[in-house]
């Protein structure tokens, strides 16, 4: 029933702390519940009028009952409520607005229970700002889950940022907080601004929804919405399941968009989505590269992250340009056939005032406790994965990337860190799990719940873990005991080798089980080897600037690594520079020194990497069986005193391998002779000491025959010349007997 405000809650509204704003602004009463009266809330107003909406006539003027804006009248001689708009005066105009607090609810039942359950699954479709038409109206649906607030409004620059003019409706049931407003345009500039469960004005918040937000350092979000993309790569989707599988070539480019070029002559500026559709896309192309994989790409506030301490999971970082910019990028990568994949980061978020921390005046979001809640290193907040709301709001963002955006993977940041309580903290700094243990059983039960419901709803689409521990079965099925990823990154290899490498060849002959310890979990997981951002940052220096001895030798080591990588079992990834041999440490505010590539040694170690790239996709037995043992056979792994390493790369097919011999010594070496399973001539392939390539020259005119000479446990063998710090590939003839 309609009936007269209290005082208390009169000055409630004129202050913006009614917490059900809906129960008394708007129209009440009518249909035997009392006199049809109306509320509005306008501090600009002078003068307000009701405007019956069907026929344009004024049926009541509305008095103020208090000085800051709060209007009520009774709509004398009608009992049925109606349809009406608000005229009103102000600023010496009049103009008719539409009321947001006539309209029915925002959130259906379903999704209602949907939220509450933790299973909505396309939660983004409904919380977060969405252009919308109610009873023929356009206007913005806004909805956000802030389940112990007071009070919690939207403001923006569609209502002076004046937070008592549009408080929300409370769903109870779900803690979403929701309203229509009318008149609201793509464009639009707002946040929330929230009264905390102990009465207090939190800062305002981003939306955490939010599918487009201002360029930092500005943080507002932007109604956007989910606009239509008329998709033109179907052939590609269909075919990406295949085009992933463990059996398939996957060699990635890894890419910070900020730093891989920019514009000196425009002020140092960023390239922006289309232009790097332009430029990067070919340029992955030509070198062979089957994936591109994308830094954080999520908006993030501090430039210095990266992009690695996210605020906005639903928004492409608006540095680069809109949207549909971004879906245009992903969409020219598919026409050329390159997959995207892009670092997501559900480990941790940062404490920005304006980011999820503390969001309704409650540790919504992240653990209250800092022993769970706070990352030691980062100085961020932990994510509550046991809450399900949490865990479904991470879940809903990476099925909204793969199937909103058409990505074809997720590389997931620091598993590590979410796998283990203890995860660098010191005794007295972590609590046990409720067995004694150091797991963090709700991260894993998320992880393991994200990696179902990728693989079960985004078809065709991998994940691919930062796990830097030993951590058993991380990328195999989840209905086996596994945590239930595609990949993951072989961190162990990648240390092991860059430790080999950066020793004198001298004495490498000492340290030479770092090159072969690798082979006894090779096939424990489906194995990515990473030469990735993190190798060549934080005073690390550059690939080419671990390597020992003058100039020319530490080309020769790099070329001889990268001849190792693209042959040793697991997929491949090279970060942005690495290709060239990029001198300088990375740096995320320059681009890449391109003027290198005058340079005959940089130009000779990108065609060495994309030659690298094209016979490792040519050739099966150089990836069909990079996840399995069978793939892969020593040919001598005990040549300490000479630092050389020779093996066996094969495929199903009987028949079908590759040789590989690797001399990580500056010494020619003539007349080594190297076992082999079958006779014939073997052509030498590739050899990463050739001319064109910055080396010397040396090796084997081409090819070699085998010799009926039993050698290394194999019916024939080669006699080779070994170049200096270098890694020959000789393949047999065709048709020659799988290897004993």
């Amino acid at each position: 029933m309609a009936t007269e405000l209290s005082a208390a809650a009169v000055e409630a509204l004129a202050r913006g702390a009614h917490g059900d704003p809906f129960a008394v602004l708007g129209m009440h009463g009518g249909e035997g519940q009392g006199p049809l009266v109306v509320r509005a809330f306008l501090p600009r107003a002078t003068a307000v009028a009701v405007v019956e909406s069907a026929t344009g006539a004024r049926l009541a003027n509305l008095v103020r009952v208090h000085p800051e804006g709060l209007f009520e009248g009774r709509i004398e001689g009608r009992r049925a409520r109606f349809a009406y708009r608000l005229a009103l005066k102000a600023d010496g105009g009049e103009v008719e607005i539409e009321d947001p607090y006539r309209f029915s609810p925002v959130l259906g039942d379903l999704d209602v229970h949907l939220l509450a359950e933790g299973s909505h699954l396309e939660a983004y479709k409904r919380l977060g700002a969405h252009p919308a038409a109610m009873e023929g109206i356009a206007g913005v649906s806004f909805a956000v889950w802030a389940p112990n607030a007071r009070r919690v409004s939207v403001v923006g620059s569609f209502n002076d940022w004046d937070g008592r003019r549009h408080p929300m409706r409370l769903r109870r049931e779900c803690g979403v907080w929701e309203i229509f407003l009318p008149g609201v345009a793509l464009g639009a500039l707002y946040k929330y601004e929230i009264i905390g469960r102990s009465g207090e004005l939190l800062p305002l918040k981003a939306d955490p929804y939010a599918f487009f937000q201002e360029r930092p350092p500005g943080n507002a979000s932007i109604v956007h919405g989910l606009k239509r993309h008329d998709w033109r790569d179907g052939a590609w989707m269909e075919a990406r399941e295949r085009a992933q599988a463990r059996d398939r070539p996957i060699s990635i480019y890894e890419v910070h968009l900020g730093s891989w070029r920019r514009r000196p002559e425009e002020g140092n500026r960023y390239l922006g989505y289309r232009e790097l559709a332009d430029r990067l896309v070919p340029y992955v192309r030509d070198l062979g590269f089957t994936h591109i994989e994308l830094l954080p790409v999520s908006e993030y506030p501090f430039d210095g992250s990266w992009g690695y301490q996210p605020i906005s999971l639903f928004a492409p970082t608006s540095r680069f340009g809109p949207p549909e910019d971004f879906r245009g990028f992903v969409e020219r990568c598919h026409g050329e056939g390159i997959g995207v994949l892009a670092d997501w980061v559900p480990g941790h978020f940062p404490s920005d005032p304006h980011g999820l921390g503390f969001f309704d005046g409650t540790h919504l979001y992240e653990h209250a406790d800092p022993r769970k809640g706070r990352h030691m290193d980062w100085d961020t907040l932990i994510y509550n994965f046991g809450r399900r709301e949490v865990g479904n709001y991470l879940v809903s963002n990476a099925l909204f990337w793969l199937n909103e955006y058409h990505l074809d993977g997720l590389r997931v940041d620091a598993v590590a860190s979410m796998l283990y309580l203890d995860y660098s903290r010191r005794p007295g700094q972590w609590i046990p799990n409720q067995y004694g243990g150091n797991e963090n059983l709700e991260a894993l039960a998320f992880l393991r719940r994200l990696n179902e419901m990728v693989y079960g709803r985004a078809p065709g689409a991998i994940t691919v873990a930062e796990e830097s521990t030993a951590w058993p079965m991380v990328s195999r099925p989840t209905h086996l005991g596994g945590l239930g990823f595609g990949f993951k990154w072989n961190m162990g290899w990648m240390h092991d080798t860059l430790a080999f490498l950066r020793h004198d060849p001298v004495h490498r002959r000492y340290h030479y089980d770092r090159l072969t310890f690798g082979l006894l979990y090779a096939f424990s997981e489906n194995f990515v080897l990473p030469l990735s951002h993190d190798e060549v940052v934080h005073g690390k220096g550059s690939l080419i600037g671990k390597m020992p001895g003058d100039r020319w030798q530490r080309f020769a080591n790099l070329r001889a690594y990268y001849g190792f990588l693209f042959t040793y079992p697991g997929k491949k990834l090279l970060f942005m520079g690495g290709e060239f041999a990029q001198e300088r440490e990375w740096n995320h505010d320059e681009s890449l020194d391109w003027h290198l590539l005058s340079d005959p040694l940089h130009a000779g170690v990108q065609r060495l990497v994309g030659d690298l790239n094209r016979l490792y996709r040519e050739r099966r037995a150089l990836h069909e069986l990079d996840c399995e043992s069978d793939g892969f056979r020593w040919i001598d792994c005990a040549d300490v005193e000479q630092s050389v390493v020779s093996y066996l790369r094969l495929a199903r097919e009987a028949g079908e391998f590759a040789v590989v011999v690797c001399n990580f010594t500056p010494v020619v070496r003539p007349g080594y002779r190297v076992g082999v399973p079958a006779p014939g001539r073997y052509a030498e392939r590739l050899n990463t000491d050739a001319t064109e390539y910055g080396g010397s020259g040396v090796g084997n005119l081409g090819g070699v025959e085998a010799e009926a000479v039993p050698w290394h446990g194999q019916p024939c063998s080669l006699v080779l010349t070994l170049p200096p710090l270098a890694t020959l590939v000789l393949l047999p003839p065709p048709r020659q007997g799988r290897p004993a």
